[in-house]
């Protein structure tokens, strides 16, 4: 098959276990015709929970691994000694050329130290950030560093908004996609160092579509496409958001089940309220890419159910239908490292 993506998910490291990889899996094989899967990890166990489903068995090959990558352990040190984990075999398919991308919901910091020594930057990329798709009231807006690197460089945020408006025209569809740094205000002069010696870089690049600085209230109504940020603020950003929708979801539930009135409106409003909380799950986004890699590297929540291995499975076709690694690749093998 010409066409035919081939995306590797790795079965091990995930909080609900080898079950919710293999049944996202088979409900991602019935999305998309020319997806071929490989399942990294311990064959009994992958080949017990196939065995619960009818599915075309050319299109999934199971690869079978004696060793695992905790979360307590030293993310260098594992990636480097334990050659055959499900991870570093899943990410030796993508340097390989064996695969076109790697979904993982492993060790995060695991999966960015494999990133960068096995499967390795694209040329003259300086870092390589993780990038997440946020909802908002409108479309959702990309966030950029989401952890991958907490320290960096002014010309560095200016890759991450080069590579973010890429990712945001390909996949996503937005033309021009607006960008803005992270802040604590509005104004050219406010923020830390490192803001305000990027914003000039920002502002005279031709490259991107720089809209200004956005504080963090103006996030979730859609105020720009592309939100650039070093790895700290971004992580706390990204945890914030999940933790105030998981916080307001509960809340909301206890005031509908309160009282008996309280059960009646919740059932006159319940169809118009689920497709309103439905923009806001994010599992039906993907995962968070690894960018400015040679090859697609997709990081997914610890705790994903199926929905999000489906999803990011949906996510890995477009990026690479779209060959936004190449176009990253493209853009950036002419810059200095």
């Amino acid at each position: 098959m010409d066409n035919e993506v081939r995306i590797v998910i790795d079965t091990i490291g995930g909080d609900n276990g080898v079950s919710v990889c293999v049944k996202g899996a088979i409900e991602g094989l019935k999305n998309h015709s020319n997806v071929k899967l490989y399942l990294t990890g311990h064959k009994n166990d992958i080949d017990a929970c196939l065995s619960e489903y009818d599915y075309d068995k050319s299109r999934i090959e199971v690869i079978d691994c004696k060793e695992e990558i905790s979360l307590h352990e030293s993310p260098v040190q594992a990636v480097r000694e334990k050659k055959d984990s499900s991870m570093v075999v899943g990410l030796k398919l993508i340097k390989d050329g064996k695969a076109d991308a790697f979904i993982s919901a492993g060790s995060t910091g695991a999966i960015l130290a494999g990133g960068q020594f096995v499967v390795g930057r694209a040329k003259g990329v300086k870092r390589t950030p993780l990038a997440h798709l946020l909802p908002t009231s409108n479309e959702p807006s990309l966030l950029l560093d989401c952890g991958a690197n907490v320290d960096v460089k002014p010309e560095v945020l200016l890759q991450f908004a080069e590579m973010g408006s890429i990712y945001m025209q390909c996949v996503c569809g937005v033309d021009n996609p607006r960008v803005a740094i992270a802040n604590i205000g509005t104004e050219e002069e406010k923020g830390n160092s490192l803001v305000k010696k990027a914003y000039p870089l920002f502002k005279d690049s031709n490259i991107i579509n720089f809209t200004g600085s956005i504080e963090a209230r103006a996030i979730p109504y859609g105020k720009a496409d592309v939100i650039v940020a070093d790895g700290f603020v971004g992580n706390t950003i990204i945890k914030l958001y999940e933790g105030l929708s998981k916080m307001i979801l509960r809340e909301l539930k206890g005031a509908f089940l309160a009282s008996v009135k309280s059960k009646i409106g919740a059932m006159l409003i319940k169809k118009s309220m689920k497709r309103t909380l439905q923009k806001f799950d994010a599992s039906d986004k993907g995962g968070a890419p690894l960018l400015g890699l040679k090859g697609l590297v997709v990081k997914i929540h610890g705790n994903s159910k199926d929905g999000e291995v489906i999803s990011a499975i949906t996510q890995c076709v477009t990026f690479v239908e779209n060959d936004v690694n190449g176009k990253i690749i493209k853009g950036f093998e002419n810059s200095e490292e």
